[in-house]
């Protein structure tokens, strides 16, 4: 983050940062596998590595895609009039240590899977499934909405198409499943269990009252046609639409 933090300052952006989101939880998966060699379950380690490394790095990929040759988001620019003195320090301190703490936070799972030395169980295979589901959703919902927005005849319309016609938020429910399924792999260990179930907890509030689902709904309410949108898609989990 602090590296992300220099190259923000050097480009005049601090969405540079949601980018460093995914990878840190790649860093994280590779530093932990590697500490862990000769501690836990070889398979296990390289399963939750593999999967934390998958689902990070497309999402990096893809929001380094969606920003490019884009300005400051919206978001940043609400945040950083805040300040009171330097914007840079207030960056620092708002975006750059909070993203830092909250990336180990929610990455708790994936470093207490890497040092569980027991074989994986129904539990934790299950774990596997949830997690191909959310990255299912994340993937397929962002390339939908990618589409959606190149098309100059979509210009000022609402998406509510594909998955985007059974919940407003296929790609944040997608990451939902992501660290539920992430957490299911070290429930094979009821102490690792209850020690890492705070990073599920905290990535679902974070995605449906914070930055996510809440932040993204409060800015859309005004568009055109987002009122009759909502009253007939779910809010967050995947419904028919009604």
């Amino acid at each position: 983050m602090l590296v992300t933090f220099g190259v923000a300052v050097r480009m005049g952006v601090h969405r540079v940062v949601d980018v460093a989101w995914g990878i840190g939880f790649t860093a994280i998966a590779a530093v932990t596998w590697w500490a862990s060699a000769g501690s836990g379950d070889p398979g296990r380690r390289l399963l939750v590595t593999a999967l934390t490394t998958v689902w990070g790095l497309r999402l990096a990929v893809h929001i380094a895609r969606r920003g490019r040759g884009h300005g400051e988001d919206p978001r940043y620019e609400a945040l950083l009039a805040r300040a009171s003195g330097s914007r840079r320090l207030y960056a620092l301190r708002v975006v750059y240590v909070l993203q830092a703490f909250l990336v180990w936070l929610v990455s708790l799972p994936v470093q207490a899977a890497q040092y569980l030395t027991g074989p994986m169980g129904a539990l934790a295979w299950s774990g596997v499934g949830v997690w191909a589901v959310g990255l299912v959703f994340e993937a397929v919902g962002d390339a939908q909405l990618a589409r959606f927005k190149a098309d100059p005849a979509n210009r000022g319309r609402i998406m509510d198409r594909g998955l985007w016609r059974w919940t407003r938020h296929p790609n944040y429910f997608g990451d939902f499943c992501v660290w539920w399924g992430l957490f299911l792999i070290v429930c094979d260990s009821a102490a690792a269990a209850a020690v890492t179930v705070v990073s599920p907890v905290t990535m679902s509030l974070l995605l449906i009252n914070g930055s996510g689902k809440r932040l993204l709904e409060r800015r859309m309410a005004d568009r055109p046609g987002y009122a009759a949108y909502a009253a007939r898609t779910s809010g967050f989990f995947p419904l028919p639409p009604k």
